[in-house]
């Protein structure tokens, strides 16, 4: 598969919106013990959950360390793809290939660098080298051609597109001095329109409360469809989450999208504070290098972190009473689309959620 030396846009290629139709979606097994508790075999549960339930409706490939092949082999349903890859952690969103299509059957893939979410700076453990090589491998497996970034960072999380021309982000995120920080931010709008083929970049201010990705997008706002958007929200003025969301609402609330629409805004309640307990805390390993999880920590919980794909919905939930309201809001917003409920602490441990730990590979659309 060739190394392209050009420019998706200018190639005529673009980001579809995650709600169109997907060939397939990837996902990475869990097992770091300085991240998952008791060497991930709880969070290894609820990934067989997930794949399992992405499987009834598009294709799954599940990509697992030498290692734990036959332990996942046997745990995963038939219909899951299971593939050996070398990785260092589970996060398929932000290491993998983001995918991009042209009007005349053709995909490509942004191999864009991985450097575990800031690096030396304030990154998220060390090393990052095979999470780095995620992206390439997929490329060889799906047979696509791959743009490769090696002078810019970012990871899937921290970008969702409507297909016709929007990006949303934070500023929190992208402008971190561990990714990108060598360039103004003019100059990263310019990569992500030419790489995405995007003319409206939308900059939320920040992300989730206590996210440790530098306030990833995906965790508080998603594109339903174009035109619509999902925010993450609570009514609690004395919660730090209020303040950050109530600035995300009045900054969509006067923006437009590239086709010049105003944004119609759901807000989506998130649950209550979710901290880690004394028992989930002791069960992980501590390593110098790797972010503690201390008894204590509040966690970056939302509802937003749902993934969409080919007739369904896989939506995260906590065993809160503000489950039953993002089940309703979703089988709303997505008539057509089965509303999968999964408990997802388990995920919400390591750091993310259902969004973070899937990326989809987006069907190509003849015009």
């Amino acid at each position: 598969m060739k190394k392209l030396n050009t420019i998706p846009s200018a190639d005529g290629f673009r980001m579809p919106g995650e709600f169109e139709r997907h060939s397939g979606t990837y996902m990475i097994w869990p097992e770091r013990p300085d991240n998952w508790r008791l060497g991930g075999k709880p969070a290894q549960q609820v990934f067989t959950k997930v794949a399992n339930a992405i499987g009834r409706f598009e294709p799954i490939t599940m990509c697992v360390s030498r290692g734990q092949y036959d332990n996942a082999r046997n745990m995963l349903a038939d219909y899951v793809k299971v593939v050996e890859m070398s990785n260092d952690d589970s996060w398929m969103r932000d290491c993998g290939a983001t995918f991009v299509i042209d009007d005349k059957g053709n995909k490509r893939a942004i191999d864009w660098t991985f450097n575990a979410w800031g690096g030396l700076v304030d990154g998220l453990y060390f090393p990052w080298d095979q999470d780095d090589k995620v992206a390439m491998k997929m490329c060889e497996l799906e047979q696509v051609d791959r743009y490769r970034l090696d002078d810019f960072i970012l990871e899937g999380g921290s970008i969702h597109v409507d297909g016709e021309g929007t990006l949303l982000t934070t500023e929190e995120c992208l402008l971190s001095e561990g990714r990108n920080s060598h360039l103004t931010k003019e100059e990263i709008e310019k990569v992500l329109c030419d790489m995405l083929n995007v003319s409206k970049v939308l900059w939320i201010k920040n992300g989730i409360y206590n996210d440790e990705t530098n306030g990833h997008v995906d965790n508080i706002c998603q594109f339903v469809k174009p035109g619509v958007v999902v925010l993450a929200w609570t009514d609690d003025e004395n919660d730090p989450q209020y303040a950050i969301s109530k600035a995300a609402y009045d900054y969509l609330s006067n923006e437009t999208d590239a086709k010049g629409r105003k944004l119609e805004i759901h807000k989506m309640y998130t649950p209550s504070p979710i901290l880690i307990t004394k028992g989930e805390s002791s069960g992980v390993d501590a390593v110098d290098g790797t972010l503690p999880r201390k008894e204590g920590d509040r966690l970056a919980a939302s509802y937003v972190n749902y993934y969409t794909g080919n007739g369904f919905v896989a939506l995260p939930i906590f065993n809160d009473p503000n489950d039953e309201k993002a089940i309703a809001l979703l089988k709303e917003l997505y008539p057509d689309r089965e509303i999968v409920p999964i408990y997802a602490r388990e995920i919400l441990l390591g750091g993310g959620n259902i969004h973070c730990i899937t990326q989809q590979v987006p069907d190509v659309q003849v015009k």
